[in-house]
Formats: C-alpha cells, structure tokens, sequence
C-alpha cells in the first residue's frame, strides 16, 4: 500500500486558487505552474511585469564570529569581498568537484548572513552545512518562517516604488535593502538579484505576511500590466537567460565549472574550501565535458534529456534544459557535450523521437534584455 506523500505548501496557496491557477508537483511543492498561460506570462515578464510566489526557497541564517571563514569553506566564491547589504552568487560542492547546491549569500551585518538555497535541496543542505560547521557559528533553517515574492520585468521598479518611500534606484544589482515597508508591510528585505534575464526584485518577508503584500502588489501593478507567473514562465525565462537549474545544469554529476559558473568559483582565495582541490584540477587540465547553448536548425524542440550526437552521429552528451523559446520563437536547448564539441558553430544533432535533428553550438545567453 503506497503512503501518499502531503505535499508543501507556501502561504499563498489560497491566493493561487482564487486564480485558477494549475498546480503541480514540483520537487514536493504544490506550485502553480501557470495562472493564465505560460506565453503571456512569459511576455508580461519581458514587456512589463510579473510576480512570482518563490516562498518555497529555503534560508539558512548563519551568525558568529567566524561566520565569514566557515561560509568561504563551505562555498566556491570568495566570501570575503562581500559587503554589508550585498549579495553573492555561489555555490557548494563535494570535494569531488560536483554540486551540493547553487545558492545565494546575503551579508545582513558582520557577523550574520543569510544563505538562500533551492528548494529540493533545503534538507540535503541544512545537514550538509552542519556536518562541515567550523569555527564558533550558529546555523538556524529558517525556512518556514520566510516568505518570498519576486517581481521581474522593466515595470517592476516602478510598481514597487509606489509602495514604498526607499529609494530602489539606490539599490543596486546584487545589492540588497535591510527593514524596507512596502504597502504598509514592514521589515521586508529588498534585493536585486533576479532570475529571468530582466530587472526586478525580491523581498523577503515573514510567511505570515505575504499574502496581504501579494494582493497589494497585484493591485498596484494592474495598470502597469503586473501578471502573477507561475514556474512555467520562470523555467523559460531563466533559460532563455542562460541561468542554470539545480538537477539540470548542476548537480552531483555536474560540478559548477562543466555548469558554467566558472565566474563564482576562486580556486584562487587564500583560504581553502570543499572541492578546491577536485576544481583546481580541473582547471589545470581542462574540462573534459562543458553545457552549451545549441540551435535545433532542423524541426523540433530540444527537451530535457534528449540525447545529442556530433555531425559523425557519435553520442556526445544531452540536453540539460530546452524549449521553443517564447522570447526568440525557435527551438533551443542547454547540453552537457564533450568538451571538444563545445565550440560555437559546431554542428550536432539532436534525438527528437527517434530521428536525429541537425543543430548547432550557439552563443549564450540565448536573451539579453535592451
């Protein structure tokens, strides 16, 4: 007799219903995956604004006076550069090179900072990150008791900006404001981190909150053309970004160098961390496998798993994320290839239902905003 696993939910579950959104399984939150359609809130994104329930992430509140060395142990970028009131992409690994987790780091004041992780990950990683503690720290998941709300598109700073007296131009990208009211909802952190390829924001608040700062913000943002999203549209946006997926672009398998995020791994800072070694490694010999952007230039859609083929039609590899990109109408896709395939304008092929599809190595970000 199989258990049925209850799954999660965030605070704004009721909220989604009186949209008739369409919810889904997603990693073992109940989640809506559209509210209209998945095009039109991807369109809203890139020409106005969307808002998106993203209270499933996890936070992990890291204090203490070694709070600094302990996160540049546990993480791939150098923690130390970080300043009050700014953020930082990064990521755990193993110490055979492969991802624990991609995530971001907040610094909240000198001695406290809050790590924001994925949501499939927040067990996995709250144990991981106790099993590696350094120095004096206390680590606190505070998961439950934090809501979060992103607003992505050109308009997004505008309909914030409605709300609140904080000046969000002085908030800059990565970059984040501590205490902020906005709508009448005080001690909401706002940041600058974005997900989707455009500009907004995202603000953290307690759970028992957000559902007034959801309303609120739909009804400020109705004029502007504000659509809540679901995580339809935010898979297609962060693609056509060329921003990874946990599972997908990294994972265990697939450390964060092959991932792409050369740019949040200092093998290079002074102190040592988990999977320095296995990187450096890495680095000094070459990547034997890498994820590239292709094309389909023949008729069919890339999809996650895929199986893709050199010219020659030897496997080489797979597709990690791909669609029909809404934003470029074509048929694009990430791929896990050998290293000696990567480079743009090779041609490939692609597995779509048992035929093989020409494709090429393409340059990313598929999307640039402006």
């Amino acid at each position: 007799m199989s258990v049925e696993t209850k799954l999660k939910r965030t605070p704004l579950f009721e909220s989604y219903k009186k949209f008739g959104a369409k919810v889904i399984d997603f990693g073992g939150w109940e989640l809506p995956v559209q509210f209209s359609s998945i095009l039109e809130e991807h369109e809203a994104v890139r020409s106005a604004a969307g808002l998106f329930d993203v209270s499933h992430m996890g936070e992990v509140l890291i204090e203490g006076k070694d709070a600094e060395s302990y996160i540049n142990y546990l993480v791939t970028n150098d923690v130390t550069k970080v300043n009050i009131n700014q953020a930082q992409y990064s990521a755990m690994c193993y110490p055979d090179g492969g991802t624990v987790d991609d995530l971001l780091v907040y610094k909240l004041e000198d001695e406290k900072y809050l790590l924001v992780i994925n949501a499939s990950n927040i067990e996995k990683d709250f144990e991981w990150m106790q099993q590696n503690v350094t120095g004096e720290v206390t680590l606190q998941n505070i998961s439950n008791e934090v809501a979060q709300l992103a607003i992505q598109g050109p308009r997004a700073e505008a309909i914030v900006q409605k709300l609140t007296e904080t000046d969000l131009s002085q908030v800059g990208s990565f970059h984040f404001a501590q205490h902020v009211t906005v709508a009448g909802v005080t001690d909401i952190l706002v940041s600058r981190t974005g997900y989707t390829g455009e500009d907004g924001f995202e603000l953290y608040l307690a759970s028992d909150k957000v559902a007034v700062l959801w309303e609120k913000l739909l009804e400020a943002g109705k004029e502007d053309g504000l659509k809540p999203c679901g995580l339809g549209a935010r898979d297609t946006l962060r693609f056509e970004a060329r921003l990874n997926l946990y599972g997908q672009e990294l994972s265990s398998e697939i450390g964060p160098l092959e991932g792409g995020i050369g740019f949040a791994v200092k093998t290079n800072k002074e102190s040592d961390f988990i999977g320095k070694e296995a990187l450096s490694k890495q680095k000094e010999e070459g990547l034997q496998r890498k994820i590239v952007g292709i094309e389909v230039t023949g008729r069919g859609i890339p999809r996650h798993g895929y199986k893709v083929f050199s010219a020659e039609e030897e496997e080489i590899g797979y597709i990690t994320s791909g669609t029909q990109s809404p934003s470029l109408k074509k048929g694009l896709g990430l791929a896990l290839v050998s290293a000696e395939h990567a480079k743009v304008g090779t041609e490939l092929k692609v597995e779509v239902r048992n035929k093989l599809i020409d494709a090429v190595v393409v340059k990313t970000p598929f999307y640039k905003r402006g």
